[in-house]
């Protein structure tokens, strides 16, 4: 069928040029290869559809049958490819993300303004999921999450550097209860964890002791999956919680929430960016990227 459609083609456009030499040059290829074109589609249809002499083209009768049925269909497939060409060139529209808290808090919240200021004419959909998310069934463009938890098969883009753990508290949780001097002692903190939405896991509490890296789980006081909800809830003092410091920077630099066990805790992978390999040559997705990647979170 490919072959079929692409004969047709050649033979379309012989016909508009009105010589083999001119669809040729259209085409960008060779004279030959057009003749070459035409008489396979010949040989698959079973009838002449041009009959060249040494001065002209003409149309037989079975050529005349397939230009009328089948010319307007290859141009509306024409003009279909073309507008989808454009869609994918323009730089106005919506792009869709799913989207972590998280990634929102430390990667496009900072830089948000000024993209829109840059690129009036983008409108972004942002869905906060904490759970994986299937981009191509829920009709995502593309998607963020941390480098241990991409999606197979995408195509992803490295947008901040690794990123450091935090376990913090309030300043009146921590003159009440005490601040602990070893991870052990979490086990007798009132603790915030967080459970992943897709796995239903209780995150882990991971420490580096003495070059090693060590599990602490202690009883959760609060459980929550939602980050939001267990940095309210250490802000009000309802215990030791955990997250990425970069998304309680603004916390820590006020002075509602202190951080405990600093020399303890560790790195954790970068967030990406991801989307499948279809919405590559997606412009606006592209000027998106290109944007957090200037301006963004210390890449």
């Amino acid at each position: 069928m490919a072959d079929v459609s692409g004969g047709i083609e050649v033979f379309l456009e012989i016909v508009r040029s009105g010589s083999l030499n001119a669809a040729a040059r259209t085409l960008g290829v060779g004279a030959p290869a057009v003749s070459h074109r035409l008489k396979a589609l010949e040989r698959e249809i079973g009838v002449e559809l041009i009959a060249r002499t040494t001065r002209s083209l003409d149309l037989t009768a079975a050529g005349r049958v397939l230009l009328d049925g089948a010319g307007p269909a290859f141009e509306e497939v024409a003009a279909a490819i073309e507008k989808a060409r454009a869609a994918g060139q323009a730089t106005s529209g919506v792009l869709r993300l799913t989207v972590p808290w998280s990634a929102y808090r430390i990667v496009i919240a900072p830089v948000l303004a000024d993209f829109q200021a840059a690129y009036p004419e983008i409108r972004l959909e942002i869905s906060f999921e904490e759970g994986l998310v299937d981009i191509v069934r829920e009709g995502f463009h593309a998607g963020f999450r941390l480098g241990d938890r991409l999606a197979t098969g995408m195509v992803a883009t490295r947008l901040t550097p690794p990123l450091r753990a935090a376990y913090s508290a309030s300043p009146a949780y921590l003159a009440a209860y005490g601040r602990p001097q070893h991870p052990g002692d979490l086990l007798a903190h009132k603790c915030i964890r967080y459970r992943f939405v897709s796995t239903r896991r209780v995150a882990d509490w991971l420490f580096s002791v003495g070059g090693r890296t060590v599990t602490v789980d202690p009883p959760a006081h609060l459980l929550f999956d939602d980050f939001r909800a267990v940095i309210e809830a250490a802000r009000d003092g309802r215990g030791i919680g955990w997250s990425l410091r970069r998304v309680v920077e603004e916390e820590l630099a006020d002075g509602r929430l202190e951080t405990v066990l600093d020399p303890c805790t560790i790195e954790h992978p970068p967030f990406y960016i991801f989307y499948p390999e279809q919405h590559r040559r997606l412009e606006l997705l592209r000027l998106f990227i290109e944007f957090l990647r200037e301006r963004g979170a210390g890449l």
